[in-house]
Formats: C-alpha cells, structure tokens, sequence
C-alpha cells in the first residue's frame, strides 16, 4: 500500500481529514492523494503557495521570519502546516518547503527540504532532510517523506487515543 494511499485509511477510520501546503513540491503531494480511490472521504485540499508572499498572506506564517530566515526554515514549515490546517478546518494539515534546486536558496543548500505535520490536540512534527538527486527526485522524496511523517502521527496518536478509550476498562 503506498505512503498516501495508508493515510487515508488511517484518516478515513478515524473519521478525520486533510489539508496540504506545499512549495517545493508543487502540488504533487495532492496529486499523490488524489490518485487514490475515495481520497476525497479525507482529503480537504491544498494550497500550492509556491511564493514566499504567498506563505505569508494565505498561510499566516509570520513575515519577520520569512525576512530574517527565509522560506526554508523548520518553522516556516510547521507554521504552513498549522496555517492550512486552520484555514481549510481540516484537523490534520501538512506542509513542505525546501530547496529542489539547481540553484540554493536562502542560504540553503540543494536538497535541503523541511516538511511538517499540525493535528488536534497541538500535534505538531518537522523533520528536516538532507536528500540527494535531481530536482524530480528530491521533490518526489519530498512528497513520499511528509505523507510517511502523518503515516506516523496517525499511528502514534491511534494508538494513545486507543490506550486512552479503552484504558478505563
């Protein structure tokens, strides 16, 4: 089963739903969504805010830090996540942001990408990634690495509402 198509089971059994903010991936991370049957049980939308004016302005992250740091940041990332999680009323939302190249960015080098996870209850994960490859293969990496980061908070929030459910019996 592939990254997306485990998400949205998980999304779907939990009666919970979606959201994408995506820069560097350009739509393809709901592209990846969408290609599986019944998507749209969980899966909100997304928002391709490819502009840094655009982070700022549709996604509310806040533009002292895009000025000091850049679009390539980790709290750049977590706050594109919380910002489409909040604008779109989805209870999960995800982001990437990063470099694909050929050219550095920010200060940063090609290949450094950052994705994010905001859910309910403040859940609230970045990773940053070091990935190797051309431009299609580091925003394909990009986009299998941020639906397998929700993969993973699903599962671990699953399990914790489960323990708590059931806990008492």
């Amino acid at each position: 089963m592939s990254s997306a198509a485990a998400v949205l089971r998980l999304l779907a059994e939990r009666g919970e739903s979606l959201a994408v903010a995506e820069s560097l991936t350009g739509g393809l991370v709901a592209a990846e969504l969408t290609s599986v049957p019944g998507a749209s049980k969980s899966f909100l939308g997304s928002v391709t805010a490819y502009a840094t004016a655009l982070k700022r302005d549709l996604l509310g992250v806040d533009g002292s830090l895009l000025a000091e740091h850049g679009a390539v940041h980790p709290e750049v990332a977590a706050q594109m996540a919380a910002g489409v999680r909040a604008r779109t009323g989805a209870g999960w939302g995800i982001a990437t942001t990063g470099v694909a190249g050929p050219e550095p960015q920010d200060g940063q080098p090609v290949g450094t990408v950052f994705v994010a996870v905001a859910g309910p209850d403040g859940t609230r994960k970045v990773a940053r990634l070091r990935l190797n490859g051309d431009r299609s293969e580091i925003r394909r990496e990009s986009v299998r690495n941020v639906l397998e980061l929700l993969a993973g908070e699903l599962s671990v929030n699953g399990r914790a509402q489960d323990t708590e459910q059931n806990g008492g019996n």
